[in-house]
């Protein structure tokens, strides 16, 4: 299950779609964010403390198994990944934030993931317990901070040029995401009934929840719509890979990568669809006046 397709095709194309994405983006954007910080830690609330009380209620209410339900509260305990990244590119939702909360929850997650793991599995009496890989710490710094970095320096230095290449660079991301989805379907395809099945409802409400109240919570908080945006990719786009990982490598159990497997499936569709309805009602909120 933890395929290439998800350890080394998925993190190269998004490392060169995270280019584009520096492209769009300047040194201002990130003072801008660090200005009104009310965003990060509204988002950072979400992330931390909400969702996995979300979590942790959906896999009693549904009377999930035991390692089913481990492998749902390591996916709701693993940070926001490099595709949320991407989606709030494609939404207009502030990328700038996106990337600090990415940075950020990577971080704090070294600490947070194994608490909220190992108190799961206390819970239901299991005898493991799991640590972050820092190599995985600094799997995720690499994929976006380096490419980011280049393209806002190509920017800096080239602004013509970034500008023309904007539509491209959505266009573009647009289609490498789809490739990649439909990678994954053909390489999972022999499970993917069976996985349905056993954590379906369970993750396919939790990606709804997340992507709803990542935008929602925000907004009720004053945060303008380009920044709730981009929270609710954030918040609702998670690491699957990392999760995948810890369960198979670290936990050594297959069955608690479940869960992370059939959520990435549920993940790029419901993402896709949240963020074709918030920029059809919103416009371009990415435009709106900075209020918050």
């Amino acid at each position: 299950m933890d395929s290439a397709l998800t350890t080394v095709g998925l993190p190269l194309a998004l490392a060169l779609i995270m280019f584009g994405l520096g492209l769009s983006l300047t040194v201002a954007d990130f003072r801008r964010v660090g200005s009104h910080p009310r965003a990060v830690a509204v988002a950072l609330l979400c992330q931390l403390l909400i969702l996995p009380v979300i979590c942790f209620g959906l896999v009693l209410v549904l009377d999930l198994p035991p390692l089913l339900a481990i492998g749902m509260m390591l996916l709701a305990a693993s940070p926001g990944g490099t595709t949320a990244n991407l989606f709030s590119h494609l939404f207009h939702g502030d990328v700038a934030l996106n990337i600090t909360l990415t940075a950020i929850n990577s971080v704090v997650a070294v600490a947070t993931l194994p608490l909220i793991t190992n108190l799961t599995i206390a819970y239901y009496d299991r005898g493991n317990t799991v640590a972050m890989p820092f190599i995985e710490v600094v799997k995720i710094f690499a994929i976006i901070l380096v490419p980011v970095g280049i393209g806002m320096l190509v920017r800096d230095r080239l602004p013509g040029f970034a500008a023309t290449m904007d539509r491209p660079v959505r266009i573009g991301s647009a289609t490498v995401l789809a490739v990649l989805v439909l990678g994954i379907l053909i390489d999972q395809r022999d499970n993917i009934a069976d996985y349905l099945g056993q954590v379906g409802l369970a993750t396919g409400l939790f990606c709804a929840l997340s992507l709803t109240l990542g935008y929602y919570i925000p907004r009720a908080f004053g945060v303008r719509d380009a920044q709730a945006i981009a929270s609710s990719m954030e918040i609702g786009v998670h690491n699957g890979t990392l999760a995948i990982f810890i369960a198979v490598e670290i936990l050594d159990n297959v069955e608690v990568s479940v869960p992370a497997a059939v959520y990435s499936l549920f993940m790029f569709a419901f993402a896709a669809l949240w963020g074709s309805i918030l920029t059809r009602r919103l416009g371009s909120p990415a435009a709106e006046t900075v209020h918050d």
